[in-house]
């Protein structure tokens, strides 16, 4: 089921559809709570616009209001747009007098009424066969109404939910080329209904590698992206771009590679007309790091799905590369990652359970800084001095993981194994052992580059004290025993009562003598 954004929205002003300046009303006049929401969408289903009824229609029906909207007859008022998406005169030549920015508010009703309609699978056929998307393709071509290109495209997205259908708009070459073509609107809507499109179709496993390879034969998808994360401010558009990129990612490592390396920049195809003149030379990681930082307090869903592309950049090492050889060498991204980890994400006033909500973000931050780490160890920003309070965020998310083990290992003996099972237990148990995994790791290479005035200095501001040793060592040993061993060697020089404390709770550390 699918929803449409109000019509409404269109009667705000002309630089809210513009993405190249930063406008608070970037991506719509409608407030949030008048706009469809992309955290309740699932790739593959329609969505219905709010407060729209269910329809059921006979045969006859249906062809008398799908068809009618589609081709008229219309009085002279509605001529032009009539003319664009009627089937006979999808190659008719408008004078500038004729070409309508604007529906009229009948017009725009009755259209709706085919995208609410078009979530029905009886309708998204019938438009099939009513040649619906070669209408639309006329409408990309000859409109310059950005609401009716919008309502076309998303019609186009839920009729793309029906697998066959899917299949059939995806095999045509033409359409897929003028849909990728769209990613250089500058209208919000637009880009958002047809990211929702791209992210339906790449969900759809019998038709993902056909989209795939038409992006990889077009570079300037990747300026389209790039332009939309470092430029918006439309918090549901970033998230929704930010997803296609975790799917294109996800599906097909070469792609990433070329995006990474940015090797072909040369455009395939023509751009439309309110495409921006000119595409800077975009890099990718500094554009991540500008659409992270406007979702990141609206939207945790949104935060989490560019922190996991990232992660994916580094499961290379080009992409790792990438991150540590920027400008800055990286800073940036460093800071803002250990601004989620000290100052947004599992805090001293969290509830301990607040681990099992942010798991997924958390390993995607916590792997980014690992692999920073282990290869810019003679940057400044990784200076241990700088970083103690990292320490203790950290250790404090193994004290939070602890907390929720002995919770779910309380609620499994109350609980039936069948009802262990369903609940689901086995796989949240299954995303913290990921989440140890990484943090265990960070925080060993971490350990090993104390000095003795850090661990002093990480004593007086309450980021290590013996409970927190002690969590640490629990988790580390005896994996990470060698790094355990040499901070302990060097705790013993910075407080020497500590040191025997921990020595008599975990006896392998005992020196030999």
């Amino acid at each position: 089921m699918r929803m449409r954004a109000p019509g409404s929205d269109r009667g705000r002003p002309a630089c809210a559809r513009g993405l190249g300046a930063r406008c608070s009303s970037d991506g719509g006049g409608a407030g949030p709570e008048s706009q469809w929401n992309p955290r309740g969408f699932q790739p593959g289903r329609a969505l219905p616009r709010g407060g729209c009824e269910r329809f059921y229609l006979s045969g006859s029906q249906l062809g008398k209001d799908v068809g009618g909207v589609l081709c008229g007859p219309w009085g002279p008022a509605k001529g032009a747009p009539g003319r664009v998406i009627s089937p006979e005169k999808n190659d008719l030549n408008l004078s500038n007098e004729e070409i309508q920015t604007e529906l009229e508010e009948e017009m725009e009703n009755d259209i709706c009424k085919v995208w609410d309609m078009s979530m029905d699978e009886d309708v998204a056929l019938f438009l099939q066969e009513f040649n619906a998307p070669d209408i639309f393709m006329g409408v990309f071509a000859k409109s310059k109404c950005p609401r009716l290109t919008e309502i076309c495209v998303g019609i186009l997205g839920n009729m793309a939910c029906f697998q066959d259908i899917c299949m059939s708009i995806s095999k045509d070459e033409n359409l897929g080329q003028v849909l990728l073509q769209r990613l250089c609107d500058s209208d919000s809507p637009t880009l958002l209904e047809t990211s929702r499109l791209l992210l339906t179709c790449l969900s759809q496993p019998d038709v993902a590698n056909i989209w795939v390879e038409r992006i990889r034969e077009n570079p300037s998808v990747y300026d389209c992206v790039c332009f939309i994360m470092s430029s918006s401010t439309n918090v549901e558009l970033l998230v929704k771009v930010g997803e296609v990129m975790d799917k294109l990612f996800d599906l097909d490592e070469d792609l990433m590679l070329n995006w990474i390396k940015n090797c072909s920049r040369q455009s395939v195809g023509q751009s439309t007309d309110d495409s921006p003149e000119e595409l800077s030379d975009f890099k990718i990681v500094p554009c991540l790091l500008e659409a992270a930082k406007q979702v990141q307090s609206d939207s945790p869903e949104g935060l989490d799905v560019y922190m996991h592309i990232l992660q994916l950049l580094t499961t290379v090492d080009e992409g790792i590369q990438a991150i540590v050889q920027s400008p800055d060498g990286g800073k940036e991204t460093w800071s803002l990652l250990y601004d989620l980890v000290c100052h947004e994400l599992c805090q001293p006033d969290d509830p301990p359970i607040i681990v099992q909500e942010q798991k997924t973000v958390l390993a995607s931050v916590l792997s980014v800084l690992s692999a920073m780490f282990a290869s810019q160890t003679e940057q400044e920003y990784v200076k241990m001095r700088k970083n103690m309070p990292l320490i203790g965020s950290l250790i404090r998310v193994l004290q939070y993981m602890e907390d929720c083990g002995k919770r779910s290992v309380d609620n499994s003996k109350e609980s039936k194994p069948d009802e262990t099972e369903k609940s689901g237990l086995i796989q949240e148990d299954f995303h913290l052992k990921i989440l140890k995994d990484i943090c265990c790791e960070l925080l060993s290479n971490m350990l090993q580059e104390l000095t003795k005035e850090n661990i002093l200095e990480g004593l007086n501001q309450g980021h290590l004290n013996e409970q927190k040793c002690s969590c640490a060592f629990k988790n580390l040993l005896p994996l990470y025993f060698t790094a355990v061993e040499s901070f302990h060697e060097v705790l013993r020089e910075a407080d020497q009562t500590l040191a025997d404390n921990l020595e008599k709770c975990f006896p392998s550390l005992r020196l030999q003598t």
